[in-house]
């Protein structure tokens, strides 16, 4: 599979990895909504690699386990950088609630939330079994905050992150893993934790994106003063960017369907396909280092690679501006600087 070009790297925090700017979210490889073939994830994340997207990110949650152990083999042999989770903890045991979690198909394990010091040492250790890596790159906190566990539980997993904390500096100062950082839904847990350590990355899902730019005005200043990089997943908001019904995993509501309504008109006036500008907007603001789309099989890596090269021109952004689609403030890209287009020798 060849695209006539190559993925730019930007460097990740002040550590010394460099990550293309496009990576795979790997939900999809653990069967997230649907059951994921083995033979098609591998056959794509082979492909993937060699495109030049080496940059994979997993966690335990996802299809509990399965994700981790079909990413460690796809990529075990070749060059590579992933980040998988902390937080959650699997214990053997099918889990009765899996398919209402979005795992049709998952291994038999069950989870449980653990921020403690002990319990990110020991979703560590796992996760090296589960992917048969010599080392994990980035360690993310995962699902932290009151978007998931609500005030009053939030406030008990915050407790034990003190010591999770503890954990993740650790396993960085002996070199374990190269960074950590948090693998989160929302902006305000982002803001909090930003005082309580030095934070190489945030996994940001879905919360700079054309639907979504909240963030510009406290998240992503913060980030770029603090030298933490963004990693934004979910730039399709799960789906609605990219031809799709919902919006943040639910039935997306009129506000969000008129405003994909004008977005696609405007791309249509332009000649852009909507998830081409879907990828290359988040991009363009200097603290985020990579864009992390799902993908479920080799058309759909094509597609993704065929987006994030397209050229999309100046006035596109400023007519989304202009249409108060875009926020004033927010960076628009100047050509296509996230993929390198190969030279003719003549």
């Amino acid at each position: 599979m060849s695209f006539g070009g190559k993925l730019a790297h930007r460097q990740l925090g002040e550590t010394d990895l460099h990550l293309p700017t496009l990576g795979i979210g790997g939900a999809m490889f653990g069967g997230l909504f649907a059951t994921a073939p083995r033979r098609v994830s591998m056959s794509t994340i082979d492909r993937a690699i060699a495109a030049g997207v080496t940059y994979f990110d997993t966690a335990p949650y996802y299809g509990l386990g399965r994700s981790e152990r079909v990413i460690g083999d796809g990529i075990r042999r070749h060059p590579h950088i992933l980040s998988t989770k902390v937080g959650r903890v699997l214990v053997p045991g099918m889990a009765e609630n899996a398919a209402t979690m979005g795992w049709p198909d998952p291994l038999p394990f069950h989870p449980f939330f653990d921020y403690s010091y002990d319990g990110i040492m020991r979703s560590y250790e796992a996760s090296m079994h589960r992917t048969g890596l010599d080392k994990l790159e980035i360690l993310l906190v995962h699902d932290i905050g009151e978007v998931t566990h609500g005030p009053e539980a939030n406030a008990k997993h915050m407790q034990d992150l003190k010591g999770g904390i503890k954990a993740l500096q650790e396993l960085k100062a002996t070199g374990a893993i190269s960074a950590m950082g948090l693998g989160v839904n929302e902006t305000a847990i982002c803001m909090e934790l930003m005082q309580q350590a030095d934070w190489d990355v945030f996994l940001l899902a879905g919360r700079y994106t054309l639907l979504e730019q909240e963030s510009l005005g406290d998240l992503l200043p913060a980030c770029l003063a603090r030298k933490t990089s963004i990693v934004l997943g979910g730039p399709f908001n799960s789906g609605i960017l990219v031809g799709g019904e919902t919006w943040n995993y639910q039935t997306a509501p009129q506000d969000i369907l008129t405003r994909v309504t004008a977005l696609k008109a405007t791309c249509t006036e332009f000649g852009v396909e909507l998830p081409a500008a879907a990828l290359q907007f988040p991009l363009a603001h200097p603290a985020v280092t990579s864009v992390i789309p799902g993908m479920r099989n080799p058309v759909e890596l094509e597609g993704i690679i065929r987006w994030i090269s397209a050229s999309i021109p100046q006035e596109f952004w400023q007519a989304l501006k202009d249409k108060e689609l875009l926020h004033p403030d927010a960076p628009t890209p100047l050509g296509n600087p996230y993929y390198e287009q190969e030279m003719d020798d003549a």
